[in-house]
């Protein structure tokens, strides 16, 4: 077992530090930098992104031919965990989600017309995207297979009804990626589209208020009232829409990992700096044993995090679905995070909780990911049905 990276991925990791250090923390810091909702707003994000593309730091997870570095699922990972060490980081690189695995899906799934239409203006940073699958109860949410919004054939088009809520990113997204029923049939009954932000027959109905901060456009509801679409809208085959969202949610759920692990080091960081330097009753707090411990514990945690996610980045390089690999790295690096948060405020007191450092909002944050891409409790359902099926071979090496 080789932990050793390659020097290629390396060469982007130092990059990517070095570009987070210097052009993202000093805007991350400047007040007048953030919109609204707790994001870096646009003008600022805009400059950026230039500079990012200009020292080719851009859609590092697509192939060269689509305008990528093609770093691999492995490599992602380094980076990933780097960008974030900023909050503002994965978008300025145009690695944030929900475009990151829009764009991965379409590189995979779209022919080249649609490739062309959909997928080249998200990766020249000229539109938003978002994927449009989650519906309010009792429609489908961690179960597609109850999905209730229909896209019925008539002649040479699809008629879309139905409705659909957290979709990330909808009020500033241009293309949206639908997932609709066209049969009952359990295994081949739903149907991915795309559509435009123009098309006729849909709106959004609101944006949704949420506990934590929001990524560009939010969390919205919307609304198909006889949305027509043309046949050449179909992504990857009438039928297939189960298999595109497998193909899309696998990777991207292990993505939200890697981008977590960087915002878990960013809070011991913090906690770690704010320790060294404050003293209270005759000594430092980080010559505590009780501090020394609970950073010693994230640093584990931390750690356990990282190669719960290569793991499942090498088995994804491999060709592997990589399901119980994703699934453990989803469920531990999602409480990580929130406990790194939770730890790092408790350390820095009264300071972690105000807005003077980005930990109240790393924490608000924190606790969607327990939710995101599948609850806790279903990844958990996932692993014990591998169990199940596998008993002791659930734990096998892969031999040469």
């Amino acid at each position: 077992m080789d932990f050793t990276i390659p020097p290629k991925v390396e060469e982007f990791r130092a990059r990517i530090a070095r570009f987070v250090a210097d052009e993202i923390l000093p805007v991350e810091a400047n007040g007048a930098a953030w919109d609204p909702h707790g994001n870096i707003a646009l003008p600022w994000l805009e400059a950026l992104r230039e500079k990012a593309r200009a020292e080719g730091l851009w859609c590092l997870a697509l192939r060269p031919d689509t305008g990528g570095q093609g770093l691999g699922k492995v490599g992602m990972a380094v980076c990933y965990e780097e960008m974030n060490r900023s909050i503002f980081g994965p978008v300025v690189f145009n690695a944030a989600a929900p475009d990151d695995g829009n764009m991965m899906v379409l590189e995979q799934a779209a022919t080249d017309d649609q490739k062309a239409r959909w997928l080249a203006p998200i990766v020249d940073g000229r539109v938003r995207s978002s994927f449009a699958m989650t519906e309010p109860h009792p429609g489908g949410g961690s179960d597609p297979g109850m999905m209730l919004t229909t896209a019925t054939r008539r002649g040479d088009a699809y008629v879309i009804r139905g409705r659909k809520w957290f979709i990330t990113g909808a009020a500033e997204a241009a293309h949206f990626i639908l997932v609709a029923r066209t049969s009952d049939d359990p295994r081949r009954g739903l149907t991915a589209f795309l559509h435009d932000r123009e098309d006729a027959g849909w709106r959004i109905d609101r944006r949704i208020p949420i506990m934590g901060p929001e990524e560009h456009g939010g969390h919205c509801e919307l609304v198909y009232e006889d949305m027509e679409l043309s046949a050449d809208r179909v992504l990857l085959g009438e039928g297939l829409g189960l298999k595109l969202t497998q193909m899309r949610l696998g990777p991207a759920r292990l993505t939200h990992c890697m981008r977590w692990l960087g915002l878990a080091k960013r809070c011991t960081e913090i906690a770690r700096e704010y320790a060294e330097n404050r003293h209270g009753f005759g000594i430092r707090l980080s010559d505590r044993e009780s501090i020394q411990i609970k950073l010693g514990d994230l640093a584990m945690g931390i750690e356990t995090g990282r190669l719960l996610v290569m793991k499942a980045a090498w088995a994804l390089d491999r060709g592997s679905f990589a399901r119980k690999e994703v699934s453990m790295a989803k469920i531990h690096v999602a409480n990580l995070l929130h406990k790194a948060a939770d730890v790092a405020i408790q350390i820095n007191g009264a300071r972690g909780y105000s807005t003077d450092t980005v930990l109240e909002w790393i924490y608000r944050y924190a606790r969607q990911a327990r939710l995101v891409d599948g609850a806790d409790e279903v990844h958990q359902m996932v692993l014990n049905r591998h169990l199940a099926q596998e008993g002791r071979d659930f734990w096998r090496w892969e031999a040469a």
